[in-house]
């Protein structure tokens, strides 16, 4: 069944959000405004937007809503929790709180308090349709089908024309093996609306099941003819097509899915299978590659495609892909086995006895515990491991139990940089979401002292083309021949300008100098670290061979570096010490040693000092940003998700992109 809530998020009218007093300020307006934002689909403003409200009145309970819903749209669900639950806390008869935590907690996994919801919502308000579908479907996700029935029955009495609540009744029925009344409620939802595919797909789906492939075809034939993009029918019918031995048609359904949706593992692996059977073994192996690519983490590529390359002669590549299959799931004795026949033949006979005597341990284990069906079906040497997967199923999942769960490759995971005094163009900066920053007192005065309008205390690139900064460098160094005292500020100048041109030694050296001039500086302290640091990566960037497409000089971009050799940030460190000894009360310095700890893999205290950065300033969205990182690194993933959240209702707008590839409701 498809896992999948489907609600429509609206404004909540005067029905649900209760009027409110208005305060001096213009709080209509710029609710208002948080309204437009949202209707426009554009929920990083109307968190922005809120978030004023919310800092004049932090018990607006109607705002919390409202940024719970945007937040719900930015897949972060646990922050649309804690903000559903604050105004629930604020308004204890508030019905749209109660009904929108309840669906947030459902996709979330958590049932039995969604149900706990929903039931408070329907108490507050029982003439209210929609929680009454919600709840059903929620029921539903948790195997309560009768229950479930009970809720879509009450939800069509107001709604009649809803295509989704027949669909999902039928398959309630279908769960409790009453076909004949999962065909009725199927018939009914293709009769409400004839040009809605899922009521065919869903109907086609039960033919399929039941071995009559001419009907399910002739369903998704309609599914595919009222929606020429729906990828479910052509999924279906090209699985009904291979069972009806037509495997030139189910190829060509299987191509349709992967032309729509390039990145389908599901679609690559299903056609990988059928060129396997009818001898296309190089287009299969194409395909095998592609799935790898996009789920490396699957079993079943690396075993099917150890088979393929087997075909094919390619007995190191097919050891290999065993090798894989085993490393992902050590109890697999089928691919002991494979590897112990090649291994043989590859005269390799102490490592095929190995893997034999591995393999009848696993398959013994098997046999004793048959009964226990948590134990894993890959010790199962009957079982085959080349047959079609569903549409519903999930090429990450075995049946009824999980190969792997989804990973997210630490290239996504990059710390936002360091802070540090360096030029930007204010006119073409591009506008900043983060909450707004303020300079400290000290920080003003450094750049009053300095004197240069284009310097700023910022963690973002510079902005100013390459060739200007050449420019400004050379005029720095005549200006340090041409003195004959050169004073701290000529050198530090020096040093941004030639750091931003990668300059790096020169750079260091000119930092050096400043600070040998003007040794209580903090600011000195700062600059030379970060610089420090893009040395020593720039350095490993260039070493590494597996980076040949691009080299990235920001040291914080990687939490942990792929290469044989190791690189100190120790100095680096050192600096980051001197400057808050200096300036103990700047929270961005507490940031940049974070940072320096996070990529030396020294993950606890990295989590220590983004910590007391937060304490020092609670506005500093970057520092819960990474810190939220940290925590995922350090397999705390649900406090490292709050963390995430926090850096997007502050501006982050990068958080929301993480949060979609680790919220539970996709997993």
């Amino acid at each position: 069944m498809k896992r999948l809530i489907i609600v429509t998020i609206v404004l909540i009218a005067t029905v649900l959000l209760p009027s409110r007093v208005v305060a001096q300020y213009d709080r209509n307006y710029i609710y208002w405004v948080g309204q437009q934002s949202m209707v426009e689909n554009n929920y990083p403003e109307a968190i922005e937007v809120l978030n004023v409200l919310l800092r004049h009145d932090p018990n607006d309970f109607d705002a919390h809503f409202l940024r719970g819903i945007a937040k719900y749209n930015m897949d972060d669900l646990l922050g649309a929790d804690a903000d559903f639950t604050r105004a629930v806390e604020l308004n204890p008869v508030f019905t749209g709180a109660y009904y929108y935590r309840a669906i947030t907690r459902s996709r979330l996994g958590n049932y039995d308090d969604a149900l706990k919801d929903f039931a408070e919502a329907i108490d507050l308000r029982p003439d209210l349709a929609d929680p009454y579908y919600s709840r059903g479907v929620t029921l539903l996700l948790n195997q309560q089908f009768e229950d479930a029935i009970a809720d879509f029955d009450r939800y069509i009495r107001f709604e009649k024309r809803h295509v989704a609540a027949y669909l999902n009744r039928g398959t309630s029925y279908l769960y409790l093996k009453d076909t004949v009344k999962a065909y009725e409620n199927y018939n009914l939802a293709i009769s409400t609306n004839r040009e809605d595919p899922d009521g065919y797909n869903r109907r086609g789906a039960l033919y399929l099941e039941q071995e009559r492939y001419e009907e399910a075809c002739a369903d998704f034939d309609k599914a595919v003819a009222v929606d020429e993009d729906y990828i479910p029918g052509y999924f279906n019918r090209a699985l009904t097509y291979s069972y009806m031995h037509r495997p030139m048609q189910s190829i060509a359904d299987f191509s349709r899915v992967v032309e729509l949706d390039s990145t389908s593992s599901l679609g690559y692996f299903n056609r990988a299978i059928v060129r396997t059977e009818i001898g296309d073994y190089n287009r299969a192996l194409e395909d095998f590659n592609s799935v790898a690519h996009y789920s490396p983490n699957n079993v079943l590529v690396y075993f099917n495609r150890a088979q393929l390359h087997t075909r094919l002669g390619n007995l190191d590549a097919a050891i290999d892909d065993y090798t894989r299959a085993i490393e992902l799931y050590p109890d697999f004795a089928n691919a002991y086995l494979g590897r112990s026949v090649l291994r043989r033949a590859k005269h390799d006979v102490r490592g095929a006895e190995s893997d034999e005597r591995t393999a009848r341990r696993k398959i013994a284990e098997y046999r004793t515990r048959l009964n226990d069906s948590t134990y894993s079906i890959y010790a199962d040497t009957a079982q085959r491991f080349d047959q079609l997967l569903s549409f519903e199923s999930r090429l990450m999942e075995r049946n009824f139990e999980r190969i792997a769960s989804i990973s997210t490759s630490d290239d996504d995971l990059m710390l936002i940089p360091m802070f540090r005094f360096t030029l930007l163009d204010a006119d073409s900066v591009v506008v900043d979401r983060r909450a707004k920053r303020f300079d400290t007192q000290r920080i003003k005065d450094f750049r009053t002292k300095i004197d240069n309008p284009r310097l700023r205390f910022d963690c973002r690139q510079s902005n100013i083309p390459a060739d200007t900064l050449v420019a400004i460098d050379q005029r720095h160094a005549t200006e340090l021949h041409a003195a004959e005292e050169p004073t701290w500020i000529m050198h530090f100048e020096r040093g941004v300008s030639q750091s931003l041109i990668k300059q790096y030694t020169n750079a260091v050296n000119s930092y050096t100098e400043a600070i040998q001039l003007n040794p209580s500086n903090p600011f000195l302290y700062i600059n030379r670290a970060t610089t420090r640091a893009e040395m020593i990566d720039f350095i490993s960037s260039i070493d590494n061979s597996y980076q040949t497409i691009s080299i990235d000089s920001d040291p914080a971009k990687r939490l942990h570096n792929s290469g044989t050799r190791t690189y100190s940030y120790d100095e680096a460190i050192e600096d980051m010490n001197k400057a808050i000894k200096l300036y103990p009360e700047l929270a961005e310095a507490y940031y940049n040693r974070a940072n320096l700890m996070a990529i030396s893999g020294k993950l606890p205290e990295a989590y220590d000092d983004y910590t007391r950065a937060i304490e020092l300033n609670p506005n500093l969205g970057e520092a819960y940003y990474n810190r939220g990182l940290v925590q995922i690194f350090m397999k705390d993933t649900r406090k490292g998700c709050l963390d995430l959240s926090k850096a997007g209702e502050l501006g982050i707008a990068s958080a929301y992109d993480i949060l979609r590839q680790f919220h539970i409701a996709e997993h």
